[in-house]
């Protein structure tokens, strides 16, 4: 077994478990884009990005590749990972603003704009309908092509797959396919119709080194 803090608390997890699973084992919440349950982690999105190690020498590090070590200490709401995800989310409201899960993450993390250059691509290259058709599907009919800027998804050579079956897997789980708003001004990019309150203590001075992750927030509850 493996021994490691998360947030103060101690835990045993086994060799190989992962930090989102130890943390969710916690029930720490992790926000996630690229990762869902059945399909190998991939570490694409870095909305699970956590703190680990002691300061000065601290570092963020993906939580759903990164496994567990003896001795480990994890922090998943410091401020300096929750102004990472606040950046990440807007990159990706600048990438898909229409996508109805990353505008549903953009309002349970408090943020109200985006100040990164429209895009509206139809692809945020999460890896989830790859791992999807490949690992779940048995088909592997669609992959990654290229690098960089020239990155894509699609079938080998733009031509039809012959094994793929039309099963709607890729479709299911990717969050560009499940759109919702319809705005395409930078200044309009969050619709802000399911938006929740922001958390009032999440920019106070007593959070400093650790954010509010309760839910319900346990402040809110108190000023009831």
């Amino acid at each position: 077994m493996i021994n490691l803090k998360i947030n103060g608390l101690s835990l045993s997890v086994e060799k190989g478990t992962t930090i989102l699973e130890a943390a969710r084992f916690l029930g720490f919440p992790i926000p996630t884009l690229c990762h869902k349950d059945g399909l190998t982690p991939y570490g694409a999105c870095r909305l699970c990005v956590v703190e680990i190690g002691e300061f000065p020498r601290t570092r963020l590090v993906s939580s759903c590749t990164y496994p567990v070590e003896e001795g480990l200490v994890v922090r998943t709401a410091s401020e300096r990972v929750v102004k990472a995800r606040k950046i990440i989310i807007e990159l990706l409201l600048a990438s898909c603003p229409q996508s109805k899960i990353v505008q549903d993450i953009a309002s349970a993390h408090g943020v109200r704009q985006q100040r990164f250059r429209q895009e509206h691509e139809d692809c945020i290259l999460c890896g989830l309908c790859v791992r999807m058709c490949k690992e779940q599907m048995m088909a592997g009919a669609i992959g990654f092509r290229g690098r960089g800027q020239a990155r894509s998804l699609g079938t080998p050579f733009d031509v039809k797959s012959e094994v793929c079956r039309l099963c709607g897997g890729c479709m299911e789980v990717c969050p560009a396919c499940q759109a919702r708003c319809t705005y395409n001004e930078p200044d309009k990019a969050i619709c802000g119709g399911c938006a929740n309150l922001p958390p009032p203590c999440i920019e106070k001075e007593q959070f400093h080194d650790m954010m509010c992750y309760m839910s319900p927030c346990a402040a809110c509850e108190i000023k009831k």
